[in-house]
């Protein structure tokens, strides 16, 4: 019966040790804690031996100094171990006079470092004085061995507190991670929250700006303003049309102008000259000239280029080159004329523009037309990073679940045992 009682009892599967998330920082500093006392327990005895070893090289070393060597020693080797003493309890001396720090993990580095440094030394001018002082160099083996012995163990009690340390570190990481992951998603919802509030606001300005626009388009001044609008138009395209003419007529009248000015140069008719190209300045000006300007301009060009085409100098090729040295007169006229009503258009739509801008309900229309644009814009940006801003938060919640799986399995090696995370409403961990 009790064994039966015991396989029952037996077979129950170990409860998890339930931690709440905040409370893993202090979880990990309380195993920290532990693993350093554990190692200055473990450490505590080596350190002391070592520091005793460290202590009894230093008198053999010191007693080396100024040591006499047996006098039924071969003289040979008295010479050698003369030589070679000095530097090797320079060696000793320089490896045994470094302080051994406090602080297990310096300790043990300049532990290392001394033990090399000995090592060295009896392996190098230390070798020469085994048989000048066996008994010396026997017992600074001795101290030797005793050191690299502790030194071995501490090793180990390091290498475990290190690989433990390195999980509490991974441990402390992976929470950090997800605290500020959890922080970066509250500030994405406030985030988004402001981007809502603003769209919002876009859209009630856009009702209010489209509701002032229909307001205003019932306005008598706006009626009277779209015919304006009409007017201008139809006087612009006309403008348009006289500069087109005013164009043509100038650049056929330049290509001859330009010919005859070539001639007038090479036969040095500086009058000449002058005369053709100020025309031809005019004519090819970006700006129409006044009717005035141009045709007193021509009434001396043409017939010097007139001259020309008479004596066989210059040859008119097209009807439109013909047309206007047959009838000079009529070529005047008609790019007068042309300047003429361009100029009278441009003054007109001029008018007819000022008033447009002048008038309040037109600005206004203008000003709301702009804010609309401008809204829209704004709100299509706003509409966009806040899509980004979905996509980001979505795909943060969706790495937290393993963040947490990753933190769970680490604090489980750390304590030796199964954890449950218990996780308050504040962290959405997958939500």
């Amino acid at each position: 019966m009790l064994k039966f009682l015991k396989g029952i009892l037996g077979s129950q599967e170990k409860m998890p040790v339930s931690i709440a998330f905040e409370e893993i920082p202090s979880r990990l500093n309380e195993r920290e804690q532990h693993l350093l006392e554990t190692l200055h327990k473990e450490t505590e005895a080596p350190v002391n031996k070592i520091r005793n070893a460290a202590a009894s090289l230093q008198l053999i070393v010191n007693n080396l100094n100024g040591a006499e060597q047996d006098p039924d020693t071969h003289p040979k080797i008295k010479s050698i171990a003369k030589n070679s003493l000095p530097l090797f309890l320079k060696a000793m001396n320089s490896s045994l006079s470094k302080e051994l720090p406090e602080d297990i993990h310096e300790f043990y580095t300049c532990a290392v470092e001394n033990l090399k440094g000995c090592l060295n030394a009896v392996r190098g001018q230390g070798r020469y004085l085994q048989v000048a002082f066996p008994e010396e160099m026997k017992a600074t083996k001795t101290g030797i061995d005793v050191i690299g012995h502790e030194i071995n163990i501490i090793t180990g009690s390091l290498s475990r507190f290190k690989v433990e340390i390195s999980d509490i570190d991974t441990a402390r990481k992976t929470y950090t991670a997800l605290v500020d992951v959890n922080h970066d998603l509250k500030k994405s919802i406030e985030r988004e929250s402001r981007t809502r509030k603003r769209i919002q606001g876009s859209i009630d300005r856009d009702l209010e700006i489209g509701t002032e626009l229909q307001q205003l388009s019932e306005d008598p001044t706006i009626r009277a303003a779209e015919e304006q609008k009409k007017l201008l138009a139809e006087k612009e395209k006309q403008r348009e049309e006289y500069m087109k003419i005013y164009a043509s007529l100038s650049m056929n009248a330049s290509h001859v102008l330009r010919k005859a000015e070539k001639i007038a140069n090479r036969k040095h008719l500086t009058a000449d000259v002058h005369t053709l190209k100020k025309t031809m300045e005019l004519l090819s000006n970006d700006n129409v000239a006044q009717s005035f300007e141009i045709t007193a301009s021509l009434e001396k060009s043409c017939p010097i280029a007139q001259k020309m085409i008479d004596a066989g100098e210059i040859a008119v090729k097209n009807k439109e080159e013909r047309a206007i040295f047959t009838n000079t007169d009529q070529f005047c006229t008609k790019l007068a004329t042309a300047s003429t009503k361009y100029h009278e258009l441009y003054s007109e739509c001029q008018e007819l523009a000022c008033a447009l801008a002048s008038n309040p309900a037109i600005v206004r229309m203008q000003s709301l037309e702009r804010e609309r644009a401008q809204i829209t814009t704004m709100r299509a940006h706003e509409e966009q990073a806040r899509q980004e801003l979905l996509l980001w938060r979505e795909k943060t919640r969706e790495s937290m679940p393993q963040l947490m799986d990753e933190l769970t399995k680490k604090l489980g090696e750390i304590l030796g045992d199964t954890v449950q995370i218990q996780v308050s409403n504040q962290i959405p961990v997958g939500g």
